[in-house]
């Protein structure tokens, strides 16, 4: 198995007064490797651009992707250490981790929804578009969700409720991939589905179905995925606090391209080279992935999504949220980088 970071591994920074090419924090005087369980997905866009942009190499930082099949395998990795950083999606089985002793730490953002432009939300089907106008208008329908107890079936209950309906009152057709909703929606299997970027933009370009709504009308603050750490990374406080200053260095220059259209050419390039979305075209169109370029998760959703998954029975165990989530690294690094505004 590889190995990780050790604190013995990087001694002292060297002295504050000679010039960091980072502009604020001084490299570490000896190269530290740090392995990134990421899998190309486009909520890693902070590590992808830190990582071509050179942020990681200004703190003498080398990072390396190591690719898991599964959740499953990552977290033990990430808790032994064998891996130091890694995105978590929100489930009821990274949760029951947790609970049953896996020991990480859930430390800044990796994805939410942006208002109005959620790239995780609902569709309908071409053959509904005259049929349902309102969320209410669900009611009787056919909606494809691809799990339950996970950050899927968490934005599907807040749907629900927002419109007044209850589990009874709609048909859930559970179709776990995402790609294949496209084709049940366009046959008209389904009537509606809760789908995922660039497969939404795919569809509305292929005729097959049209946006519906959006997530934040009724889940304005649903944290989809976070950013992982082991706590043998976060101990080494030296070369963590530099990995997450050049970490939010790449997200502010993704928000800066997809938000403020700034130099969005280059992040585009970067992120068809990492992601499995190769048609820089497209990138143009979807809506993109919420990254909060101050780290800033929503814990008290984090923590409602808990309670909905226990509400469920699908939790065994407790978790100590004041151990597990620590914001304390994001807040040493926008101390030494500064706030992004907006």
């Amino acid at each position: 198995m590889m190995g990780a970071c050790s604190p013995k591994e990087v001694t002292k920074p060297v002295s504050n007064d000679d010039k960091p090419a980072s502009g604020d924090l001084a490299p570490l005087d000896k190269q530290a490797k740090v392995f990134i369980a990421e899998d190309g997905a486009a909520s890693g866009a902070g590590f992808y651009i830190a990582k071509e942009k050179g942020y990681f190499e200004d703190y003498n930082i080398r990072v390396e992707f190591a690719d898991f099949a599964n959740s499953d395998d990552m977290l033990p990795a990430l808790a032994a250490g064998e891996v130091d950083i890694a995105g978590g999606v929100s489930t009821a089985s990274f949760f029951n981790a947790i609970a049953q002793g896996i020991d990480v730490r859930i430390i800044a953002d990796k994805g939410h929804n942006m208002p109005g432009k959620s790239y995780f939300s609902f569709v309908i089907g071409n053959h509904m578009v005259d049929e349902i106008k309102e969320y209410s208008d669900f009611k009787g329908k056919k909606i494809a969700v691809s799990s339950r107890n996970s950050i899927d079936g968490y934005i599907y209950e807040e749907m629900l409720k927002h419109a007044g309906l209850t589990e009874d009152d709609v048909e859930y057709v559970h179709i776990a991939d995402f790609g294949a909703m496209l084709g049940a929606i366009d046959s008209g299997t389904i009537d509606a589905a809760l789908n995922i970027e660039p497969l939404i933009a795919q569809g509305i370009s292929k005729g097959f179905h049209v946006r519906f709504g959006d997530a934040t009308d009724y889940a304005p603050e649903s944290q989809i995925a976070m950013v992982l750490a082991s706590p043998k990374f976060m101990a080494n406080e030296d070369l963590s606090l530099r990995f997450m200053a050049a970490y939010l260095k790449g997200v502010r220059d993704y928000n800066d391209a997809f938000f403020k259209d700034q130099g969005k050419e280059e992040i585009i390039d970067i992120m068809v080279k990492h992601t499995a979305l190769k048609d820089p075209e497209l990138w143009e169109r979807v809506f993109v992935t919420g990254l909060d370029p101050n780290g800033k998760m929503f814990v008290d959703d984090i923590k409602k999504q808990y309670e909905m998954y226990k509400a469920n029975g699908a939790i065994r165990g407790e978790i100590d949220f004041d151990k597990s989530v620590d914001p304390s690294l994001v807040e040493r690094a926008i101390k030494e980088i500064g706030v992004y505004e907006d």
